[in-house]
């Protein structure tokens, strides 16, 4: 009776963890939809002129509209695009009417088009602000001599290129041969419901593997002893 008795808890305590591990996944999912619909709605929004001091929380992915000169200094980031191969995110200042220089996120070009001239000079430029969390301790330095970055790293390209740490990414073209990249939620992971799913499964095998045991142990228990 006491072994029928501790595979019973034992088999109630494992189906209450993972029926909550499942739980809690879902509350996860619904959670992370949350962020990604506010996201969207952010990025999808009329564009606002840019904040006189932009927050890098309060203020990721608002859409603005900015009017001003766009500079020749370029730096480059190293990037790879799906069926298209490597190239390079290519980000310059930008001098606003009131004076500030911020950077703007102009787009994609080849590996071959980094030495290019671009189109520079007056412009309005719609965009999104962004503050890219792309720096770990993997992340090589930069490497200045051939302009070649590895990440976009806000405060250190605006030391570089002697500008506001303020970044917009361009979802207008500013130049023929600059794809622009513009912001969305896709590289947003939301895979919750496959741990949901992933769970509540295992819940499932634990529970017929339990009853089994006890079938079992309930059996051996019953059985005449010879």
């Amino acid at each position: 009776m006491r072994r029928i008795l501790f595979m019973l808890i034992f088999g109630l305590t494992g189906l209450v963890v993972l029926l909550w591990l499942g739980g809690w996944q879902m509350q996860r999912l619904a959670w992370k939809q949350a962020v990604i619909r506010e996201i969207d709605a952010r990025v999808g929004a009329a564009p606002v002129a840019l904040p006189a001091n932009p927050d890098p929380l309060s203020d990721k992915y608002l859409a603005v509209v900015v009017t001003g000169t766009l500079l020749t200094d370029e730096v480059h980031v190293l990037v790879s695009r799906k069926r298209i191969g490597a190239g390079y995110r290519v980000i310059a200042p930008f001098e606003l009417v009131d004076g500030r220089r911020i950077l703007v996120d102009r787009g994609f070009i080849l590996a071959g088009q980094k030495g290019a001239t671009r189109t520079a000079g007056d412009m309005q430029i719609t965009g999104n602000l962004h503050w890219p969390n792309e720096i770990d301790s993997y992340t090589p330095a930069p490497d200045r001599a051939g302009n070649i970055w590895f990440a976009r790293d806000v405060p250190e390209m605006a030391r570089a290129l002697g500008t506001d740490p303020v970044l917009i990414i361009a979802a207008v073209r500013t130049d023929p041969g600059v794809t622009p990249l513009p912001v969305d939620s896709s590289a947003i992971t939301n895979d919750h419901l496959q741990y949901a799913i992933t769970w509540f499964s295992l819940a499932l095998v634990w529970s017929a593997m339990s009853a089994y045991f006890l079938w079992r142990t309930r059996a051996n228990a019953e059985s005449p002893k010879s």
